[in-house]
């Protein structure tokens, strides 16, 4: 008994050093990661999270439901497909077709009205965001410097960093996008209460707008500058921008670092489903129209997906492109662990996946994974069998 007294003694004096080490060393997110994901038998972030978090209600309108296609769940998947859904742990896979719902499945325990984290397709909404707050007046221009509204980066190369760099990801600093690290900055600015000091203490690698590198501190520190020339919180912004306007059926979720700081998650983590989703891919695939009405400048949604660097052909502002696939030319928004928003204009179609996993992906690497064309070839073959 007394060597049990001794050993408990020394638990709790080495639990409490821990504690102190990690609070004297600014590391005391981890506290928090430990008990919301890695205790949970998680290495990473996962698509119910959310439910850990501090989140804003993102505010719906009117709902506008997607209308059935004729054909509408005639097609049946396709063995691949089976397969690959159930090998990643797909929760959502639907095929839109000449704006209607041509093919919808859900899967382990999911449903349509199910929230998942979109991770960083919220990427592209802020991209759009950005490009609102430019024709409201409250941003001059993609070229407007951002140490306009941080002067933390007003000297050096950082101030000739643009609004434009941070939403085609080539700001030039230092942020590292190690998503399995529990020591990278990542990993600290999803967990720390305090999102802000995290982004204002970037500092700067290279010129910026010279080359893309990804990078979610720029959407971040985007975010920061919208909010701050608006004067509206991202969530509202976002509502009243797009997710009303565009007849979202759902309200959703967008996680703030912390109750008190208030500051969305912005490069990743709005919680919704996959029809909701994928509204806003019909809005870039209709020239940024819906319903006839111009709900964000048509000259910008050609620029958000055409290359701004020939050599990084994969990234343009705010969305992903695939070009020249089978003699076609996709974008998408994409999120950690596969999720997707796949457009094809020129069919008229769209593929939305959402999932537990993808293929691993280094996104300064090879830029897209087999699993995303693997999704399109089979939505491919199904819409064959008619």
């Amino acid at each position: 008994m007394k060597f049990l007294r001794k050993f408990l003694k020394w638990i709790l004096i080495l639990f409490v050093l821990t504690i102190a080490i990690l609070y004297i060393t600014d590391t005391d997110y981890l506290l928090k990661a430990v008990r919301t994901i890695y205790l949970k038998g998680h290495k990473t972030a996962y698509l119910e999270d959310y439910k850990e978090f501090d989140n804003e209600v993102v505010a719906n309108g009117t709902a506008q439901p997607w209308p059935n296609h004729l054909d509408y769940n005639s097609a049946k998947e396709t063995e691949a497909l089976q397969k690959m859904n159930k090998d990643l742990g797909t929760i959502a896979y639907v095929i839109i077709k000449n704006d209607s719902i041509w093919f919808e499945n859900y899967y382990d325990g999911f449903g349509e009205n199910s929230k998942s984290n979109s991770f960083s397709m919220a990427k592209s909404y802020v991209s759009g965001l950005m490009q609102k707050a430019i024709e409201q007046g409250y941003i001059k221009s993609l070229d407007q410097p951002v140490g306009d509204f941080f002067p933390e980066f007003s000297e050096g190369m950082a101030a000739r960093m643009t609004v434009g760099d941070l939403s085609s990801m080539s700001s030039g600093t230092n942020w590292d996008e190690a998503y399995y690290s529990p020591l990278s900055i990542t990993t600290r600015a999803y967990f720390d209460d305090d999102l802000a000091k995290v982004i204002l203490g970037l500092k700067m690698d290279d010129e910026p707008g010279q080359k893309y590198k990804y990078a979610s501190g720029d959407t971040q520190l985007l975010a920061m500058v919208i909010e701050k020339a608006t004067g509206k919180k991202l969530y509202d912004y976002l509502s009243e921008s797009f997710w009303k306007p565009l007849g979202s059926e759902n309200s959703t979720l967008w996680q703030v670092d912390s109750e008190a700081n208030d500051l969305v998650k912005a490069y990743c983590c709005i919680a919704s489903n996959a029809k909701d989703f994928a509204r806003y891919g019909k809005l870039f695939k209709d020239h940024g129209k819906w319903n006839g009405k111009q709900i964000i400048d048509s000259a910008f949604v050609a620029k958000s997906i055409t290359p701004r660097f020939p050599e990084s052909p994969e990234y343009g502002y705010g969305w992903w492109l695939i070009q020249d696939y089978k003699g076609k030319d996709f974008y998408m928004m994409r999120g950690h662990l596969g999720q997707y928003v796949i457009v094809q204009p020129e069919d008229n179609m769209m593929i939305v996946r959402l999932g537990h996993e993808s293929l691993k992906v280094d996104y300064n690497g090879e830029a897209f994974t087999d699993d995303i064309y693997a999704y399109i070839d089979e939505a491919y073959k199904m819409m064959k069998q008619n």
